[in-house]
C-alpha cells in the first residue's frame, strides 16, 4: 500500500486537532501548517477536504479554529483514507491500459481481484484503528496496533536486534 501525501498530512492534521480537543482547544489552519511543515494553502485544502466529509468543523472569530467534529475514538482510519484516497481501485485498470483506450484484459482480469482484495484487507484493518489509537508515543502505537493485530511489537523486535 503507498499512502500519498494528502493522506499522510490529512492524518497529521487530524492528529493536531485530535492533541488539541484533549486539551479543549482548536487550531487556526497556521498553526496547523506550522506544526507540521506544510504551507498554509495545503493545509488549508486538506481541512477543506475534512471538514466537507464532516471529520473536523471550523468555527470564526477570535476564538475560532479548527476542531475535530467528534471525539478521535470515532474517527476510524479507513473513513478518514476514503475521504482523502485520490487512488481509487477502479481507477487501477484505468491506469495501466497501455497504449490503448482499456486495458485489454478488462473482461477477465486475475489480477483485478488480487487488488480488489488487498484493497478490502487494508480498509478493514484501518475500521480497526481510531484516531485516538494513534495519540502518544510511536512505541506506545506500534503496541496499541499489534495488541489490535494480536501480534508481536515491530519495534520491540528492531530493538532487541540492534
Amino acid at each position: 500500500m503507498k499512502v500519498s501525501a494528502q493522506e499522510e498530512y490529512g492524518l497529521r492534521c487530524l492528529l493536531q486537532l485530535a492533541r488539541a480537543n484533549q486539551l479543549g482547544e482548536s487550531l487556526t489552519l497556521a498553526q496547523i501548517a506550522e506544526r507540521e511543515g506544510i504551507s498554509v494553502a495545503n493545509a488549508g485544502k486538506l481541512l477543506w477536504i475534512l471538514n466537507k466529509a464532516g471529520l473536523v468543523q471550523s468555527l470564526r472569530g477570535t476564538k475560532g479554529g479548527y476542531h475535530l467534529s467528534r471525539p478521535a475514538s470515532e474517527i476510524r482510519l479507513s473513513e478518514v483514507i476514503r475521504v482523502l484516497d485520490q487512488d481509487e481501485v477502479d481507477a487501477h485498470c484505468k491506469s495501466y491500459k497501455g497504449v490503448l483506450e482499456a486495458c485489454v484484459h478488462t473482461p477477465d482480469c486475475g489480477i483485478r481481484p488480487v487488488i480488489v482484495g488487498l484493497h478490502e484487507i487494508v480498509q478493514n484493518a484501518l475500521s480497526e484503528i481510531t484516531l485516538a489509537q494513534l495519540l502518544g508515543t510511536e512505541a506506545k502505537v506500534d503496541e496499541t496496533l499489534h495488541q489490535i493485530q494480536k501480534t508481536q511489537p515491530r519495534l520491540e523486535t528492531f530493538h532487541r536486534r540492534a
